[in-house]
């Protein structure tokens, strides 16, 4: 979801204009994208305020269930019993955002981030390479919800004002709440109670008199706020940016010639990552026409690499793949390569002998079919952080993070202690065993009757005790998973959900999965 605004109605005494980005769900979809938490199901970051557990943050769908931050743990259980917490990380939020940030630098040099959730740009002379503020700020959205994030965006003469239009919506700083004045909350509780409810309202007072009774302070925001007065912004420059320039004397047109320059950048760019020990993740490259026109492409990879071959081969997939082809025009007098995210690689020697064969490696390949098809169209299974057989493993990029083995490992030759896919949810059966606790021996299923010819079990896993401690009511009941055989040779995994005596006195009985 990306909501794009436009000020209007402004006091402008400069021909500055400036771009807000708003991430309003940032540590939620970092999180998200990190493989910390399923979108699908609400959740929310703590963190540990005057000795009580409270939201930091909120999901999309935590925020739709009446919780807000700030609010107690204990308070927001009462509200969404079933809510699954995280501890917030605000120095990795500050770490993504100023990532975000260096990449913005595409599109404009003077970039700042905005902390917590904001990157500001100054737009001024950089608007018209790409068609004006309209479609600027469509590239940016665009480029950022490919990336996985939501964003809210809004253009003024004053960074204040750009800021306060992108949190708070609307199209005139002027009809904007008092919510958008950042001061103390004491502050705008007062004004409220003068019965100002607008920044309009607010800023048709005399200086003089909100000066004497609120301070200087509110009357140079509330400066900045209409336009009267431009701070400005204090440029963001990455530390150590890996890049690698090429200008030609006379056009280049060719594609053979492009990808030849594009080669000769990635080589100058793979030894200045070899110097400083790293690898490079996410790759762009600026093609600059005669006209004023420049075409980006942009690659990533799967772990860190610096090998200028596999980089060429995922640009020539990222050409091809193009569904509006690079338009040379009167051709391309320079090219800029760069290394827009960079991780230590260390060289590693898997064998004394030089022609040793190492193990297969799929990554070049999930790098080819992610530029080819889009990263979110390769999948490949995560583990999760929990024994219980529906939370152990997820769906997850492929180029996110590290893959694992989500299955329980059985001996050679023998069948798979698990199916490979579970059932969601798990379908309830009828059984019938011998004793309340006991194996069992028929079980009817989807209005057919199961006769038990051969099981295996019982593999009792126990509820995750730690979710009490998070919170939860009660962390559920112990299940008996059994592998069942009935009289045709169809093989089902069977669950008892709840200790009989113990923890209930009617057990229930599911099928979680089936075997091939």
């Amino acid at each position: 979801m990306t909501r794009l605004r436009s000020a209007s109605g402004i006091m402008s005494h400069g021909p500055r204009r400036y771009l807000a980005l708003h991430l309003p769900w940032l540590p939620a979809e970092r999180a998200m994208r990190g493989g910390l938490a399923r979108p699908e199901q609400p959740f929310a970051l703590v963190e540990k305020q005057r000795g009580a557990l409270r939201l930091a943050a909120l999901s999309p769908l935590a925020a739709q269930t009446g919780i807000a931050p700030g609010m107690a743990l204990a308070d927001a259980r009462g509200l969404v019993p079933d809510l699954a917490t995280l501890a917030h990380d605000p120095e990795a939020d500050a770490v993504l955002l100023g990532q975000m940030a260096r990449h913005c630098i595409a599109y404009t040099p003077s970039v700042m981030p905005d902390p917590p959730c904001g990157i500001m740009l100054d737009i001024t002379g950089c608007a018209h390479l790409f068609g004006g503020e309209a479609a600027m700020r469509d590239a940016i959205a665009q480029d950022f919800r490919q990336r996985g994030y939501t964003m809210w965006l809004a253009v003024a003469h004053t960074p204040d004002a750009a800021r306060a239009l992108a949190r708070h919506g609307g199209a005139d700083v002027h009809a904007l709440p008092l919510d958008a004045l950042d001061v103390d909350e004491t502050v705008r509780l007062a004004l409220r109670r003068a019965g100002i409810r607008t920044i309009g309202e607010l800023a048709a007072l005399p200086p003089a008199t909100l000066a004497a009774r609120f301070g200087a302070p509110l009357v140079r925001l509330l400066a900045r706020l209409t336009g009267s007065e431009d701070p400005h912004i204090v440029p963001h420059l990455p530390p150590e940016d890996i890049r690698a320039e090429l200008r030609f004397a006379e056009p280049i047109g060719r594609h053979a010639d492009v990808l030849d320059a594009i080669e000769w950048l990635a080589t100058q760019a793979a030894g200045a990552l070899a110097e400083s020990g790293k690898g490079g993740r996410a790759f762009a490259v600026q093609l600059c026409r005669s006209d004023g026109h420049v075409a980006r492409l942009s690659i990533e990879t799967g772990t860190p690499t610096r090998d200028p071959a596999l980089l060429m081969r995922l640009f020539a997939e990222r050409i091809d793949s193009l569904a509006d082809p690079l338009d040379p025009g009167f051709g391309y007098d320079s090219l800029v390569f760069e290394v827009s995210h960079a991780e230590t690689l260390e060289q590693q020697q898997r064998s004394l002998a030089p022609d040793a064969a190492g193990p297969a490696d799929i990554g070049p390949l999930l790098d080819r079919l992610a530029v080819r098809y889009g990263p979110a169209a390769i999948q490949s299974f995560a583990t999760g952080n929990s024994h219980v057989p529906e939370r152990a493993g997820y769906l997850a990029r492929a180029q996110d993070g590290e893959r694992g083995s989500t299955s329980i490992p059985g001996e050679t030759g023998e069948p798979p202690l698990r199916p490979l896919f579970l059932l969601d949810p798990p379908q309830p059966v009828e059984v019938l065993a011998t004793i309340p606790d006991g194996p069992p021996r028929r079980f009817r299923w989807r209005g057919e009757q199961h006769l038990v010819r051969l099981y295996e079990g019982p593999e009792r896993i126990a509820p995750e005790w730690w979710r009490r401690r998070q919170g939860y009511a009660s962390p559920g009941f112990s299940r008996d998973y059994y592998r069942i055989e009935d009289e045709d040779g169809r093989r089902f995994w069977l669950c008892r959900h709840g200790l009989h005596g113990r923890e209930t006195s009617e057990p229930r009985w599911y099928v979680h999965g089936l075997f091939a």
